[in-house]
């Protein structure tokens, strides 16, 4: 897979050598002489360009990656990196790096970005991911569909508390994807039993995050009466 990350920063960067690691071509582009640091990124290919500017995408030949990340420092470059990769290049998946969460509802389709990632939100969804149990807990945003990678730990006293997966009547446009218990990564099947303490991970469109929360929160005593 041919990938193109504008900004070659420290972020630009870490992406590249881990996508290198997992033998995919990566493209790395920067307008900024000093930013260009073959030495750290020796496989990658190097570009000194801007990559807001149509010739310079010309050049970097965008037509030919099947991702372009815009990671870099600043989210108006972000932004139009984005828009110019999907709508003049047709690149087909567009993930972009929010630097402010303040500009998080530009980053969407109209903008040509399929998966929005804000670096700070993230941060704090983790450390909430890690001290709430009963709470949900959006940790991605993908732009297609309106949806969103969200987590809740099961709490001891949830009523689907050793409930199967194929006997609760999830949200509409709700996917529950993972199920992380102890150290064990499930991919849930119907007779998988939900258990107190698991970690869910679903996709969910986000008018429907409310309704998973009330449903993976209510009480055992609550459902009985």
């Amino acid at each position: 897979m041919r990938v193109a990350i504008a900004g070659a920063g420290a972020v630009g960067r870490s992406i590249a050598g881990e996508l290198l690691e997992n033998g995919h071509e990566i493209l790395l582009i920067d307008k900024a002489p000093t930013a260009i640091s073959v030495e750290r990124v020796p496989h990658a290919e190097w570009l000194l360009a801007d990559a807001c500017e149509i010739t310079s995408l010309d050049e970097a030949a965008l037509q030919r990656c099947n991702v372009v990340i815009a990671a870099t420092g600043d989210d108006k470059v972000n932004l139009v990196v984005s828009l110019l990769a999907k709508t003049e290049y047709g690149v087909p998946r567009v993930v972009a790096r929010v630097n402010n969460p303040k500009n998080e509802w530009l980053f969407n389709e109209s903008w040509g970005v399929d998966v929005a990632v804000s670096t700070p939100r993230l941060m704090s969804a983790l450390v909430e991911e890690a001290v709430s149990v009963g709470d949900l807990v959006r940790l991605l945003r993908f732009s297609h569909g309106d949806a969103n990678l969200v987590e809740l730990t099961l709490p001891e006293e949830s009523a689907l508390a050793g409930t199967q997966v194929g006997d609760v009547e999830w949200p509409e446009d709700t996917s529950l994807v993972t199920i992380i218990r102890g150290t064990r990564v499930l991919t849930p099947s119907r007779e998988d039993s939900l258990e107190a303490g698991d970690e869910l991970l679903f996709v969910a469109a986000q008018a429907r995050e409310e309704q998973l929360e009330d449903l993976l929160s209510v009480r055992r005593e609550d459902a009985a009466s």
